[in-house]
């Protein structure tokens, strides 16, 4: 069961509570499950709602970026990884 390296954190928005993540490699879909990991970041959820350009999508490719409501904060930096 190894995680699978697909992006990073550009910037986190805390009154939504909205990260912004660049798809680095891969895909990611709706329903799939990440991981957050930095500093002092160990975050993991599952995907309920992804948008680019503040439009809902199902599925993000490498170049995107992307918005996804998280539960706690993460950090500009913060490694995003799918959770196979």
């Amino acid at each position: 069961m190894a995680d699978i390296k697909i992006g990073e954190v550009v910037k986190f928005f805390a009154k939504p509570s909205v990260a912004a993540v660049k798809i680095t490699d891969g895909e990611l879909k709706v329903g799939e499950s990440i991981k957050f990991f930095g500093h002092t970041t160990d975050l993991t959820m599952a995907i309920d709602s992804m948008e680019v350009n503040n439009q809902k999508v199902e599925k993000a490719v490498a170049g995107d970026y992307i918005g996804i409501k998280v539960a706690d904060r993460v950090r500009p930096g913060d490694e995003v990884f799918k959770v196979e």
